[in-house]
């Protein structure tokens, strides 16, 4: 029989799918290649379904002679492996961002007298409409806590944003831009104890204690489908940090990061302006230890961060606990730094580089925030947060409106600082 290659992601398998694949089994052996979870997060959102949850369903789809993975974009590594008689695909992809990939797709099937099949393009169906569906339904505990590992495994930079109430859960869960046809959007949320206090109008000094968090995030879950990854600040007690992985664990959270000091919290950037103590590699070991212990799961994440560099310990001391927190099993190391520059951060990843044993590297870029993201991959870091600007941005607005409506006494000399009011109205689904 002649063969056919078709491309698929199928997260989400519509009439559409089930038409290339009747069109294509009619010129002979269907060959599926199914895209790669890290081939779709490379140009969108990270598929719902992971590769092998997608196969099982693509292998029994009448007609479907075999599946095999498509690790990129580029269809000509699997072109050249298999030499296809035909490419089935909609004809939607003559014009757009796919463009160029089918002129390379002809150019390849011509080495061996190949053809390009291009059906009709099913109307009425829109993949993008089904994903906008079903995030409006949810998702569950189990789903969100995996999504941050199925991330690390299939992008080179998880890219995180702060939130601290359910309207900038929305933010981060829906704001997307396309930029060199690639959709870029937040791979997940931060809830930042600095702006989860300062939301309530409190110091960052751990006095929001973890039921009044808890209450924050179920406001942020209620209304979004993104990983969350916690600020646990010291994690407390060894035996206090235990119960606060199994409560995170149970709501779905993906991770939880804690820094190595003790005593009354003191936000980090006030560095040595202030007293702060780290605690001992020993403790802290013990700590990581004992909340590894804790979790029922294998998806949930424990970070350690490290915080050596913030209060002057230098960079050895800072490499030699990295090494001591992943041997007590540490999921991550987020290393810190208040610098206005992230030399001392980039130096302390040329070293890390050289461990036996690493875990993903996490940084917080508030200080030294004119690294790109670009190289922070080059550096090694496999997750940024940014940890407190949609609070920092916020604020500044909202004072400047009411000090607008003080001068003037009325309202209309900030109504260009505001969104209408049928846009709060409907901002929220179900709204009107």
């Amino acid at each position: 029989m002649k063969k056919v290659y078709v491309a698929l992601s199928a997260d989400l398998i519509h009439p559409g799918h089930l038409n290339i694949i009747n069109k294509a089994k009619k010129h002979g052996e269907v060959i599926i290649g199914l895209l790669t979870d890290k081939a779709i997060a490379s140009y969108k959102r990270l598929p719902f379904l992971s590769y092998e949850q997608r196969k099982i369903i693509v292998e029994n789809i009448k007609g479907v002679s075999r599946v095999i993975p498509q690790e990129t974009l580029d269809y000509i590594p699997n072109l050249k492996k298999i030499k296809p008689d035909y490419v089935v695909h909609g004809d939607d992809w003559r014009t757009g961002v796919q463009r160029e990939t089918r002129e390379r797709v002809i150019k390849t099937l011509k080495e061996w007298d190949g053809r390009l099949i291009e059906p009709k393009y099913t109307p009425g169906i829109s993949s993008t409409k089904l994903n906008i569906g079903l995030r409006e339904i949810g998702t569950t505990p189990e789903i969100r806590l995996k999504r941050l590992r199925r991330l690390l495994e299939s992008k080179e930079l998880i890219r995180i944003l702060e939130v601290h109430n359910g309207l900038t859960g929305l933010i981060v869960e829906n704001t997307q831009i396309f930029k060199n046809n690639v959709l870029k959007e937040f791979d997940g949320m931060w809830l930042s104890s600095l702006t989860d206090s300062t939301a309530k109008g409190k110091p960052d000094i751990g006095c929001v204690d973890l039921t009044s968090r808890m209450n924050t995030l179920n406001d942020i879950l209620e209304v979004t489908t993104k990983p969350i990854i916690y600020d646990g600040d010291s994690g407390g007690l060894p035996e206090h940090f235990v119960f606060m992985v199994r409560s995170l664990e149970r709501e779905g959270i993906s991770a939880v990061i804690i820094e190595d000091k003790v005593g009354l919290k003191k936000n980090s950037l006030f560095g040595t302006e202030v007293e702060q103590t780290q605690d001992s590699i020993e403790n802290f070991c013990r700590k990581i230890n004992q909340g590894k212990k804790a979790q029922v799961t294998d998806d949930f994440t424990i970070i350690a961060r490290i915080e050596s560099l913030i209060l002057k310990a230098g960079l050895e001391d800072a490499l030699k606990r990295a090494k001591a927190y992943i041997a007590a099993g540490a999921d991550g190391i987020m290393i810190h730094s208040k610098e206005k520059t992230p030399d001392e951060i980039l130096e302390f990843c040329e070293e890390y580089k050289k461990f036996n044993n690493r875990v993903p590297l996490v940084v917080v870029p508030s200080t030294y925030n004119q690294i790109s993201e670009t190289e922070l991959i080059k550096a090694g870091i496999r997750i940024v947060i940014y940890a407190n600007q949609l609070l920092r941005s916020a604020y500044p607005a909202m004072v400047k409106t009411a000090k607008t409506i003080l001068e003037n006494e009325r309202a209309l000399e900030c109504e260009e600082m505001c969104m209408s009011i049928k846009e709060i109205l409907t901002l929220i689904p179900g709204g009107k």
